[in-house]
């Protein structure tokens, strides 16, 4: 599997020749947003900075996509969607996902952490979580961090926090307890690669 991340909430999760896009950014955003053919499009929330789902074409790709809580299946990838609280009140969906056995969750434009009980064991123990960490009126940083490590993944990886040397990544990473976290411009992984991880953190640099 390849992580590669976008800006924003937007990342790219690949395995072999299968491509999910992740949370988009839309056109009519003032964002510099990416472009490449996806099989699998995802939308946490009604707002441009993760609904840009249209325009993932190319390479003979044509993305089916997937936006608001349920459970899907396509192409052998399983996806379950949970409701919450994003920005302004605004319907956020949780992501669950399973691609070639590693189960990754995308927290979205998550706002509020008052799940229900049953939404949180399922999205707990994920091998990988998305965790937004302060923009857009997501989160904010320290309930972000405190939170993605309450649902003990194996991999946290930040979003939606600026830049590498804003003070939300730092205040994120400060509560963590990972002030020296790995940055890279990519992550790639196996699931043996997975084997006894406990929450460490990830930072992704946008390209």
């Amino acid at each position: 599997m390849v992580i590669t991340y976008y800006g924003e909430a937007f990342l790219k999760v690949s395995f072999g020749d299968t491509v999910v896009a992740v949370n988009p950014i839309g056109k009519s955003a003032n964002n510099k947003s990416a472009r490449f053919g996806a099989d699998l499009a995802i939308s946490s929330c009604h707002d441009d900075l993760f609904n840009g789902v249209t325009g993932l074409t190319g390479g003979g790709k044509e993305p089916f996509i997937i936006y608001g809580p349920g459970e899907y299946e396509y192409s052998g990838i399983f996806v379950k969607g949970y409701e919450s609280v994003g920005p302004a009140g605004l319907v956020n969906t949780i992501y669950s996902f399973l691609l070639e056995g590693i189960r990754v969750v995308c927290l979205g434009a998550l706002a509020n952490t008052n799940l229900p009980p049953d939404t949180l064991e399922e999205i707990s123990g994920a091998d990988i979580i998305f965790v937004p960490a302060g923009e857009a009126d997501t989160l904010s940083a320290r309930v972000a961090a405190k939170f993605a490590s309450s649902l003990e993944p194996k991999v946290i990886i930040p979003v939606m926090y600026g830049d590498e040397k804003s003070d939300k990544l730092k205040e994120f990473l400060s509560e963590t307890g990972e002030t020296k976290a790995v940055s890279v411009d990519k992550l790639s992984l196996k699931k043996k690669d997975l084997e006894g991880k406990e929450a460490e953190v990830v930072v992704l640099q946008a390209v």
